[in-house]
């Protein structure tokens, strides 16, 4: 039996840019991205502390070190800049390796999205 499971999590990140006219993801600073095992191109789930909205999309990788949390396309829609929010990473695995499994979990600043 195979089950979803957490796998990475980058907990309250602050969003640094909302751009609608873009095709729809979420930006990432890279360094945050390899801390929490997160992908490019990799599903993810965003929930936002602000208004409650938990949403869908995929990974962009953005430019290390900056702090850059950016919603594009239709998911800048529900976010406002300044909005505090979870990134969340599932995977599928075995019932027993899942037992065992340890998540990723990033608790950047939440101020400069940095890591400390």
């Amino acid at each position: 039996m195979y089950i979803q499971v957490l796998k990475s999590k980058i907990h309250r990140v602050r969003v640094t840019q909302a751009d609608l006219n873009y095709i729809g993801s979420i930006t990432i600073d890279e360094s945050l991205m390899e801390a929490s095992n997160i992908i490019e191109g990799e599903k993810v789930q965003i929930v936002n502390i602000n208004n409650g909205e938990r949403f869908e999309t995929y990974v962009i990788k953005g430019k290390r070190n900056t702090g850059t949390i950016c919603l594009n396309g239709p998911a800048a829609r529900r976010v406002a800049v300044g909005d505090v929010i979870i990134i969340i990473g599932y995977a599928m695995m075995d019932f027993e390796e899942a037992k065992q499994f340890k998540p990723s979990l990033v608790f950047p600043d939440e101020v400069t999205n940095l890591l400390s």
